[in-house]
C-alpha cells in the first residue's frame, strides 16, 4: 500500500498555474465586476433622475477616495474583459492557438489593459 506521507501531484508548492489559466479566472473575475459597476452606475444615473439631494449624495459616494479606486477598478476590468474578448473572438476565428501565440497576446492584452487605464486616468484628470 502507498505512503500516506507523500504529497498528491501536482503539489500545490511545485505547481505553477499557466497563463492561459490566469487568464481565464481573471477575465471571469473581471465579468462579475463588470456586472457590480453596471448596477452601481445604473444606481448613480436613478440618483439623478430621483433630485438634486440624491444626486448630490450619490456623487459625494463616487468622489471619496472608495469611490475613485471602485472606478479605478471598474475602468481596469473594462479594458481588460474587452481585449481578452477580442482575443477569445480571434481564437474562435481559428488564430493564434498555439502556446508560444496564447502567451503573447496575453501579454499584449495586459500591456492594453495598462495603456487604456492609463489614457482613460489622465482623460479623466484633465
Amino acid at each position: 500500500m502507498a505512503s500516506d506521507s507523500r504529497p498528491l501531484s501536482p503539489h500545490l508548492q511545485v505547481y505553477k498555474m499557466p497563463m492561459a489559466g490566469l487568464m481565464s479566472i481573471t477575465h471571469r473575475a473581471t465579468g462579475v465586476f463588470l456586472s457590480l459597476g453596471t448596477i452601481a452606475l445604473a444606481c448613480f444615473f436613478i440618483s439623478a433622475a430621483a433630485g438634486p439631494e440624491a444626486f448630490a449624495s450619490a456623487q459625494s459616494c463616487w468622489n471619496s477616495w472608495i469611490g475613485k479606486l471602485l472606478m479605478l477598478g471598474w475602468a481596469v476590468s473594462l479594458y481588460y474583459h474587452l481585449g481578452n474578448g477580442i482575443r477569445h473572438l480571434i481564437w474562435d476565428a481559428g488564430y493564434g492557438m498555439e502556446i508560444d501565440q496564447v502567451n503573447r497576446s496575453g501579454i499584449f492584452n495586459l500591456v492594453f489593459t495598462a495603456v487604456a487605464t492609463v489614457i482613460t486616468v489622465i482623460a479623466a484628470l484633465v
